[in-house]
């Protein structure tokens, strides 16, 4: 009876630690909260896509030289834009919000840790986080957010001229002749689309450092940055090279006020000698539309006066074509075609390449050069100097020249540079 007794007892206790144990594992299920056990997906922001880096390398089966296969998806891009179907970029005073408010649970210690973090430290602590949530939190401080909010600005302009005025374009398949002018730098993925006398030369050196051509822009000469083949142009690459290019890469252009361009191209091209713009256009011109030119003027085709080459440019029968340095901006890089990402002014130089070379990732220690490219002791070209040079027109020349770049105008949002214009 002993015997049978401690057993029952024995099997009592067991019973009760086991009813015990099931309790309480009950109990612990019922506290934890259901969104643990299944992960949620953010709408809008996709948190698998890599940062971008500095590239080297390229999609498997392709080279170098243009033989791409493209992707089955659009990379997203690391500079403010219009966002691809489907997602919904932030604007910078939202992301903080957005992003407390769709972490999961059990990221709550880890997002209080970050918010005591500055705003740029804590989306880089996310190496997760989409483009356009990084972009947003590089231009949390005032300087950045006025400096995405301007490219977002511009864009809007020229798309809105786009579309008013050049409605066929968006439906024009892109070839080769529309990216003659944009040169490709692959290791960081940027499109530049060259516009003579708005800080070209330097964007070349820029880009030939970027491309690990050269150390510094200053060790670059001018010959090398325009008669060489360092930098490739985009129309060299196959179709699917080019398209590949232009679906992925950060695509960007700078322009400039057209008048002031146009007397810059004047003054460098026929106000010092040059043995192409001389013999090539000045000997044309002088012969056109100079009445009793002489002999020496018409052998060496020095000494053209502006007023003579704004006759010439607005002749529609002009004696020789245009040229690069005086043709429309809408011409050279096909903004109506190009969706371009980055929209830079002449005028605002310094702030803008700053800024797109930080969102390109490109080394800290390249900023965009200063010096003068030629004739570097001679004045910039300003609005005083051009408004003296178009002071030697008619008031109808002028309205006449206004109408010859009224899409530039347009397109930048650049203001009329006189007040009887209309």
């Amino acid at each position: 009876m002993t015997l049978r007794a401690g057993t029952m007892q024995l099997a009592c206790m067991f019973s009760s630690i086991l009813l015990f144990g099931a309790a309480g594992l009950l109990l612990f299920i019922s506290l934890q909260d259901s969104t643990e056990l299944s992960p949620r997906q953010v709408p809008g922001v996709k948190f698998n896509i890599r940062l971008q880096q500095p590239h080297n390398d390229f999609p498997p089966g392709s080279s170098q030289d243009g033989d791409f296969k493209a992707p089955a998806e659009r990379v997203i891009r690391d500079v403010p834009g219009p966002a691809p179907r489907g997602l919904n970029p932030l604007v910078p005073g939202q992301l903080q919000a957005h992003l407390g408010a769709r972490l999961r649970p059990r990221q709550r210690r880890r997002r209080l840790l970050i918010k005591k973090m500055p705003a740029a430290v804590a989306i880089a602590a996310n190496s997760s986080a989409s483009a356009f949530v990084r972009t947003a939190a590089l231009a949390l401080d005032g300087h950045w957010v006025s400096l995405h909010q301007r490219q977002q600005e511009r864009k809007r302009v020229m798309w809105e001229a786009c579309a008013k005025y050049r409605a066929s374009s968006s439906r024009r398949a892109v070839m080769p002749r529309h990216v003659s002018r944009i040169f490709v730098e692959d290791r960081h993925r940027v499109l530049y689309c060259e516009v003579p006398k708005a800080g070209c030369s330097n964007w070349k050196r820029v880009l030939m450092v970027l491309a690990g051509l050269a150390s510094s822009t200053a060790d670059i000469q001018h010959n090398t940055v325009h008669y060489s083949s360092a930098l490739k142009r985009l129309d060299t690459f196959d179709r699917q090279g080019i398209l590949h290019r232009l679906s992925t890469y950060t695509k960007m252009l700078f322009v400039r006020e057209p008048f002031e361009r146009l007397v810059s191209a004047f003054r460098d091209k026929f106000e010092h000698p040059n043995s192409y713009y001389h013999p090539v256009f000045g000997k044309a011109i002088l012969a056109r539309y100079r009445a009793n030119a002489s002999r020496e003027a018409l052998r060496t085709g020095s000494g053209v006066r502006f007023p003579e080459f704004v006759q010439y440019l607005l002749d529609v029968h002009r004696p020789v074509g245009m040229d690069i340095h005086w043709d429309h901006v809408s011409r050279l890089c096909s903004p109506c075609l190009i969706d371009y990402d980055f929209v830079g002014k002449f005028e605002s130089m310094e702030d803008d390449a700053n800024f797109f070379l930080r969102l390109v990732h490109a080394p800290q220690n390249l900023t965009f050069p200063q010096f003068k490219d030629r004739h570097s002791q001679e004045a910039r070209t300003t609005a005083r100097i051009t408004r003296q040079y178009f002071a030697q027109l008619s008031a109808p020349q002028r309205q006449r020249a206004y109408d010859f770049y009224y899409m530039d105008y347009l397109m930048f949002n650049y203001s009329k540079p006189f007040a009887d214009l209309y």
